[in-house]
């Protein structure tokens, strides 16, 4: 596969795609989510960071809750979500999370949070009691239980915060590498490369039987060689799913985009991904980290 034109080159893309470019869902319950998540004072990484997928995503009763508040302490240049200064941990908001996703009758429920350096343990226990109101509120139907994936950030490499999030038992584990490691002080000058693929490592050595799970963002000014290097990083340190999806700048201050992929380079990239050796995987110019994550967990890798 061969990489446009700009990429890796000091030109931004002109332009957004036709491919791009999605028809708002009819119907569904779009109106009746937002308005809960409102009436519970829940946050959701899909309206804080303006995801493309949301009116598809709330219109099918489907959200990612966002957890510690919607204030983050980090200064990512790819993301829309507010970096200002965090508030107090909420203790009953792992219970509201609980109850909201039992309000909306799902089955698998996708938690994320802010990064929160100001706390001692990252957030970690925030994510832990929620993990755990979810399994406890949610009914299990005959022999399907509910299933809870989270979606972490890296706890500054603290690995013991890690393992309170782990002994929580989430189903699925996913911490994003987001770009490839020649774009962290660009993209992420707060986060480092091989910490992001150390935690991915320690869920592992904590409990090889978990799902983990990552994903990239492309467009950001990577080769095609270098998407390449950090998808076998991320199989050699352990994760099990992969998600490859376009970046789109946010607002004029954030990144520009430097390359807007094709549908055929996202499925040639998704198809290395397997020959690497992921057996799930979603590649797509819409694809997001938490995008129809249940289907990606009930793939059979076929």
């Amino acid at each position: 596969m061969q990489c446009n034109a700009n990429c890796k080159s000091g030109s931004p893309a002109k332009g957004k795609p036709a491919w791009l470019k999605k028809k708002l869902p009819l119907g569904g319950d779009y109106q009746r989510v937002t308005r809960l998540l409102s009436e519970s004072k829940l946050h959701t990484v899909c309206q804080e960071a303006n995801c493309p997928n949301m009116f598809e995503c709330f219109s099918k009763d489907t959200s990612t809750f966002m957890i510690l508040g919607s204030q983050c302490t980090r200064h990512c240049r790819f993301c829309n979500v507010t970096a200002e200064a965090p508030m107090p941990v909420d203790p009953l908001e792992p219970q509201r999370v609980a109850d909201a996703s039992k309000e909306l009758g799902l089955r698998y429920v996708v938690v994320t949070s802010v990064t929160r350096d100001d706390l001692p343990d990252g957030g970690a226990r925030q994510f832990a009691d929620t993990i755990k109101a979810i399994k406890s509120t949610l009914p299990t139907d005959g022999e399907s239980k509910p299933r809870v994936e989270v979606l972490i950030p890296d706890f500054q490499g603290d690995v013991d915060a890690l393992k309170i999030v782990v002994d929580a038992a989430p189903d699925v584990l996913n911490h994003n590498l987001e770009t490839v490691a020649s774009q962290y002080s660009r993209v992420r000058p707060e986060a480092v490369y091989q910490r992001s693929l150390d935690l991915i490592a320690n869920v592992k050595r904590l409990n090889p039987e978990m799902l983990t799970k990552s994903g990239i963002m492309v467009g950001l000014g990577e080769t095609v060689e270098e998407l390449e290097q950090a998808m076998a990083d991320l199989h050699a340190h352990g994760c099990d799913i992969l998600t490859i999806g376009q970046y789109l700048q946010p607002t004029r201050d954030h990144l520009p985009v430097f390359t807007y992929y094709t549908p055929e380079q996202f499925e040639a990239l998704g198809s290395k991904a397997k020959e690497i050796g992921f057996k799930r995987v979603a590649s797509g110019p819409h694809v997001r980290s938490s995008y129809k994550a249940q289907d990606l967990f009930d793939d059979d890798g076929k």
